[in-house]
């Protein structure tokens, strides 16, 4: 019966509206964001799982604390870098300090965090923090060896990764049609609340178009504050002045909103409080950070079976070789279905995530071949 419910309500539903908060809570210039968290959640579960691959191997297990300090510097560092590299090169001259501050100090201070991670150069650093780590020659500890057992981790913290980008509302997907499109709405929710006017915004589908053209009907709530004592007038104005270029004309939104002509809306009072609805059209896009993310967990479980059967019987390199073909050759699929990241992109024949992933993808390839002839040879 649950999977007959699933299916009627996949058929009816013609979208979702996401308008979570990249936010927990924040106090002053600080903020715990959902994104941070889940960051650091990878990293804690991924210890506690290799404690148990270690102990299941007879290693030592004092090595996974070793092992985590060069993975966290390593994946930060790197998914840093490798943003700034190849999506961003002009901050090394513009803004070196900003590179690697998790928060500015003009025009005043502000923690932000190290925004813009790219998962290429993450996968770059910790491949050579693994080389220095074998470096010390610890038994049963070869490069391949380790690295075989980092990316089963690896996956399931790619997976928690992409689910603080959904609640970030970025790496956004291409415009869809599909009942599982998605209309981000947080930064249109924060459009409204910068302005002061709005207290609280929500979001209804609706079925008649409030305007021909892309995009699916929405209805805007919107309450305004009510100690601030606007009057219907200064209201209407607002909503028929800045509300309406806001949601036609501003670059922030519009990714996310399809106004065409003269904004229609509702204005009324209800208990001593003034609320408007707002009629117009938002665009459903690929959840892709959804998509990486439930891909991840897949291959985290098939890494972690794949390893469960054989253990040190592992010819070294195979599960690396499926991590790189697996994750990475996803990873160009799935491209085709989001926006590019930066302005550049739209020149080139396809974007830099794809040309990032296809020299890791041969990579994956070719160790699945060595591999396979190793443990031939050695009967592994």
């Amino acid at each position: 019966m649950a999977i007959v419910y699933i299916f009627v309500v996949m058929t009816y539903l013609t979208y979702i509206i996401w308008n979570g908060s990249p936010e927990i809570f924040s106090s002053g210039s600080f903020s715990l964001r959902w994104y941070g968290l889940l960051f650091a959640l990878g990293f804690l579960i991924s210890q506690q799982i290799m404690y148990y691959i270690f102990k299941q191997e007879g290693k030592p297990e004092k090595d996974v604390d070793t092992l985590t300090i060069y993975m966290i510097v390593a994946t930060i560092l790197g998914a840093r870098l490798g943003h700034v590299i190849f999506y961003q090169p002009e901050l090394f001259i513009e803004n070196p300090l900003g590179i690697l501050l998790p928060f500015e100090l003009t025009p005043t201070f502000r923690f932000t965090g190290l925004q813009g991670l790219a998962s290429h150069g993450g996968a770059f650093g910790i491949l050579f923090a693994l080389w220095l780590y074998a470096r010390k020659k610890r038994p049963g500890q070869s490069y391949l060896q380790v690295v075989d057992r980092i990316v089963i981790v690896t996956a399931m913290t790619g997976a928690l990764i992409r689910f603080g980008n959904y609640f970030n509302a970025e790496i956004i997907g291409k415009p869809t049609e599909s009942n599982y499109g998605i209309v981000f709405a947080s930064s249109v929710t924060d459009l409204f609340k910068f302005d002061g006017y709005v207290e609280d915004v929500d979001y209804v589908a609706i079925d008649t178009a409030a305007t021909t053209g892309p995009g699916k009907p929405v209805k805007i709530l919107l309450t305004f504050n009510k100690d601030e004592g606007y009057t219907e007038e200064q209201l209407n104005n607002y909503l028929s002045g800045r509300v309406q270029y806001l949601l036609s004309f501003n670059t922030g939104v519009a990714e996310h909103v399809y106004q065409q002509g003269p904004l229609k809306y509702r204005l009324g009072m209800e208990d001593g409080q003034y609320h408007a609805v707002l009629y117009t059209n938002m665009i459903p896009r690929h959840p892709a950070q959804l998509y990486e993310a439930f891909s991840c967990i897949a291959l985290f479980i098939l890494l972690f079976w794949m390893w469960q059967r054989k253990k040190n019987d592992l010819a070294p390199g195979s599960l690396l070789a499926v991590f790189l073909i697996v994750c990475f050759g996803l990873r160009f699929a799935y491209e085709f279905l989001k926006e590019n990241q930066v302005a550049f992109e739209s020149d080139l024949p396809i974007n830099m995530g794809q040309i990032l992933s296809i020299p890791l993808v041969i990579a994956g390839i070719v160790l699945l071949i060595y591999s396979s002839k190793n443990n031939k040879v050695t009967g592994a």
